[in-house]
């Protein structure tokens, strides 16, 4: 029914799953990636460059800049040779945990194909910044089962003000797709934006092992976040959510359509929202806090 990842072993891990550096069109070096998120608390990070031809397909190697307290997942931002997608665009597919072998696409491979194959490698595989390209729910559909939507890209923010992909993300909710979500910086460095840490993953696991991190993404065992922290989310169907969260002033259950629900308040940090009555085969938690910093659940489906 649903896989929450409060209750599940271990301690939660931060960290970034879209990152860009010098072996694609990233402006740091992969050496001093690693560095700016390892000092700045993260526990992990993916580097995913751009698995195109004009950057030799690199999946980069980030183990050697592994360590006590820190690891890495290898990963790549794969695209389409030349399939497009309805508006036009070879096609961003985030792929999490790829072998260093991982083959480059061919030019008859569907976007499709590409998902499933890195399903197949063992990689959690997401649809990257749907909004910032512009792509379509008739899209989303042709792109087959993945294992969620980055509903929030924090190079966006100030790329084109195109950061936010949950409308897409609702929709195919509604209609019953099971997508988890996730936030991502997609780090580039490459101006004064700022497109350093403004989105993340925070994963349950046993253990900082990249094997562990990657088994828990597949699962759901984890929640995005831009600011806030979510303690803990209970579910007792057909009756109530309860949730524990750090100080915000919403806290929001939404769900299928306009079904919702709110608690508000100077630095509220429970709520409990009745299920009663609530017109939706899904639900989510939203928590805001005060500098509009938000933590998202993944979809919690109730039946």
């Amino acid at each position: 029914m649903h896989s929450l990842p409060f209750a599940q072993p271990g301690r939660f891990w931060k960290g970034n799953l879209h990152t860009h550096c010098t072996a694609s069109d990233g402006r740091y070096e992969l050496s001093e990636t690693c560095r700016r998120y390892r000092e700045a608390g993260y526990d992990f990070v993916s580097i995913t460059d751009h698995f195109l031809p004009r950057y030799d397909f690199p999946l980069t190697d980030t183990r050697p800049y592994r360590a006590d307290g820190f690891t890495t997942i290898l990963g790549a931002e794969l695209h389409t040779i030349n399939e497009t997608t309805e508006l036009g665009s070879i096609w961003h597919i985030l792929a999490v945990g790829l072998p260093l072998d991982f083959a480059p696409p061919l030019a008859t491979e569907s976007a499709a194909q590409l998902a499933q194959r890195a399903r197949t490698a063992g990689a959690y595989v997401a649809a990257a910044h749907p909004r910032w390209y512009g792509l379509t729910e008739r899209d989303l559909d042709s792109l087959g089962p993945v294992d969620a939507i980055e509903v929030f890209n924090g190079t966006a923010v100030d790329h084109n003000d195109n950061h936010d992909s949950w409308e897409i993300a609702n929709i195919m909710l509604g209609r019953g797709r099971r997508y988890n979500v996730c936030a991502t910086d997609d780090f580039h460095g490459k101006d004064e934006r700022g497109d350093f840490g403004l989105g993340w993953v925070h994963v349950k696991s046993e253990t900082l092992e990249p094997g562990a991190l990657l088994a828990a993404l597949k699962a759901g065992h984890y929640y995005s976040s831009t600011g806030p922290q979510i303690h803990d989310i209970q579910v007792t169907p057909g009756a109530a959510v309860r949730v524990r969260c750090s100080p915000a002033n919403r806290i929001f259950l939404t769900g299928k359509a306009s079904a919702s629900r709110a608690v508000f308040g100077s630095g509220v940090t429970e709520a409990e929202f009745d299920l009663r009555n609530f017109d939706s085969p899904f639900c989510r938690i939203t928590v805001r806090d005060d500098r509009g910093g938000r933590a998202w659940s993944n979809p919690i489906w109730l039946a």
